[in-house]
């Protein structure tokens, strides 16, 4: 092999230097594509598992992307440069070998310890590996968090390159149309994707399995369409120049051979998915001219030497002026989104177009008015990024873009911001995002939209991972308080809140109980009333109903605490042995009783060791099409079904 290192192809590609690769970089390229081939094979030979034939076909492309983008192992912690998106994630093995190549860690490591237990070189990408921006899995997403990359760079009045690199049988998912259409909508530009048209996927042909139109697809939606060899050196830097020349979104249809380099790999499925072994691993190196002894070197280091640590990744908190708490007037009713409203727009009015802040980009599928961003639109427009009716790409393009030196905030309703997109805030919380999450219009609170619109299981799904956290206010001062600290605090947060106008809850002498110098501290119960007979936990709206039937309890000699449990998904032991204390504790909530509070609480006094009678009341079945009131009522939890279940428990009179 010629002899070069990583600073002879970088000074050749990156930034495109000249307008074409001479005879001697496209053989720089060639030697270095070879040898990476045969770290790949050896990674999925030594671990016995992996998908080694779209990796080779995929090399040349992961070679000129990294070699061309302004990425490196300095500055891959920064958002001031290129991003890199690999969307076929299973072809990881190709992308270690480049990133290897280019300095980013040394080869021996990924090759003795791809997809072994507490290495970060795991099957698909993952950030913990330094140079990898988004971690994929699930096919299909890559591209919507390309969309939020280039979408924060431009907030940030940056203009750097976004590259995607993609499978072939991916093109056929709905969430690569979505993103199509969004970045070719906001005239993204910088976006540059090149996918990997080998022909070939898990169970044969692409075309036997579910025929495109590739290029039609993209130019349909507004894309410059380029076609090249995939293993041409010089047809690809021509490509990629002409991509970066052009001031439209671009993708180059790279064609390529499954298992290029390998003879007895090129063009079978088999090998999409399956390791080289014995003389067959022995034939591949022989035809990719590596030493003979590598597999045994990495095999020798996989079982003594110590595992390389992945990068930690670290999120800044925002540079923002989150402003003065307002404090609503409690003569009168309103809802918790218009407060929610009302402060994303005070926000963003301190902060927007003043140097040196966090750029907020507020995302909206088609619901601006009824979610309450309508007001920020007009103070902030550059910062509003309307994506239409397209929630799974949405939910991709904020996340990333919220990894990349912006808020991201989306607004939606419950059942579309959450429970229609579950996978994609699933691989949110994976990569380790900061996504401000409005659900509006949860639970049974949306009343005649009925049981289709009725988000009765957003706190069930966001409990099953490990990073989110959720806020659920009881009434528009606190509301604006949690957005208010939402915005300024890193992570993904979850605000959740229903339609309706409700009471602005007070104390026992009649002020404001989260208004005034009130301080929201993520975790903490509220205690709103304080008795010995038994205990009311309730979440949200549900505490005015609480309230009530407090009154009607004490009207007969019953006193009873009632708590505001606010953030659900991580509970005060303190307040919960408080509860648990007078001897009777009733969950009060409007979600799904089996997976919500109720379940959360009993949960905790099961760990705790907390002994007492308790009840849940929360929604048994899907509701009903009507107002908010009667579907309450059909469903059991009005007030007066509360005082019913408190009187009904041992010991009360």
């Amino acid at each position: 092999m010629e002899e070069f290192s990583m600073n002879d192809l970088k000074s050749v590609l990156r930034g495109f230097p000249s307008d074409r690769l001479n005879d001697r970089s496209v053989s720089m390229i060639e030697s270095a594509a070879r040898e990476c081939r045969s770290w790949a094979v050896t990674m999925t030979t030594a671990a016995g598992s992996g998908h080694p034939a779209g990796s080779l076909s995929s090399m040349e492309i992961y070679l000129m992307v990294y070699g061309a983008a302004n990425i490196t192992p300095e500055n891959c912690d920064n958002p001031d440069r290129d991003h890199v998106v690999i969307s076929h994630g299973h072809t990881s093995p190709g992308a270690y070998a480049a990133l290897a190549l280019y300095g980013f860690f040394d080869p021996g490591e990924a090759m003795a310890h791809f997809r072994q237990a507490g290495s970060p070189f795991q099957g698909h990408v993952e950030r913990e590996v330094p140079g990898i921006d988004w971690g994929s899995g699930n096919l299909g997403q890559g591209l919507a968090a390309g969309v939020g990359f280039a979408l924060a760079a431009r907030a940030r009045g940056r203009v750097d390159n976004v590259y995607v690199l993609m499978g072939d049988g991916e093109q056929v998912k709905g969430q690569v149309a979505e993103a199509r259409r969004i970045a070719s909508h906001h005239g993204l530009d910088r976006i540059t994707v090149l996918i990997d048209l080998n022909e070939m996927q898990i169970s044969g042909r692409t075309e036997d399995i579910m025929k495109a139109d590739i290029r039609g697809l993209w130019e349909i939606d507004g894309w410059h369409v380029i076609e090249c060899d995939g293993h041409d050196p010089a047809a690809l830097y021509a490509s990629m120049l002409e991509a970066e020349r052009t001031r439209l979104p671009s993708v180059i249809i790279c064609r390529t051979l499954m298992g290029k380099g390998v003879s007895f790999m090129e063009g079978i499925p088999d090998y999409h998915g399956k390791a080289a072994a014995g003389d067959l691993y022995r034939r591949a190196m022989e035809e990719l001219e590596a030493p003979a002894d590598m597999l045994d070197k990495a095999l020798a280091k996989r079982t003594t030497g110590p595992v390389l640590k992945g990068r930690n990744i670290v999120t800044c908190p925002p540079l923002l002026d989150t402003g003065t708490p307002a404090n609503c007037d409690p003569s009168k009713m309103t809802d918790n989104r218009s407060a929610f409203g009302n402060a994303l727009a005070d926000v963003g009015i301190r902060n927007y177009g003043v140097e040196g802040r966090t750029p907020i980009l507020v995302f909206d599928c088609d619901l601006a008015g009824s979610v309450k961003v309508d007001g920020f639109a007009g103070k902030c427009p550059d910062w509003f990024v309307e994506t239409g009716i397209q929630e799974h790409a949405t939910a991709t393009v904020a996340g990333a873009a919220s990894t990349a030196g912006v808020v991201g905030l989306w607004a939606d309703f419950g059942v579309f911001g959450l429970a229609e997109v579950y996978n994609q805030q699933r691989l949110n919380d994976i990569n380790g995002t900061s996504l401000k999450l409005v659900l509006t219009h949860v639970g049974l609170d949306v009343g005649e939209d009925g049981k289709t619109h009725q988000s009765i299981d957003y706190m069930g799904l966001l409990r099953n991972t490990f990073g989110w956290r959720l806020l659920v206010p009881a009434d528009p001062n606190q509301a604006d308080r949690m957005t208010r600290w939402a915005l300024g605090e890193p992570g993904n947060i979850c605000l959740a809140m229903g339609r309706s106008k409700i009471p602005i809850i007070l104390d026992e002498n009649g002020k404001p109980f989260f208004g005034g110098d009130y301080v929201f501290r993520y975790g903490a119960v509220d205690v709103i009333r304080r008795g010995s007979d038994a205990a009311i936990l309730a979440v949200g709206h549900m505490v005015s109903r609480a309230l009530r039937a407090w009154e009607i309890l004490k009207s007969r000699g019953v006193n009873v605490s009632v708590y505001h449990v606010g953030c659900p998904l991580h509970l005060d032991r303190d307040a919960l042995s408080e509860a648990a204390g007078t001897g009777k504790v009733v969950t009060f909530e409007d979600h799904h009783v089996g997976s919500g509070l109720g379940s959360l609480v009993a949960s905790k006094f099961v760990e705790t060791g907390c002994c007492c009678e308790l009840r849940t009341l929360g929604v048994t079945e899907y509701g009903e099409s009507g107002t908010s009131a009667d579907v309450f009522t059909s469903m059991g939890l009005n007030h007066e079904d509360l005082v019913d279940t408190v009187l009904g428990m041992k010991g009360i009179k």
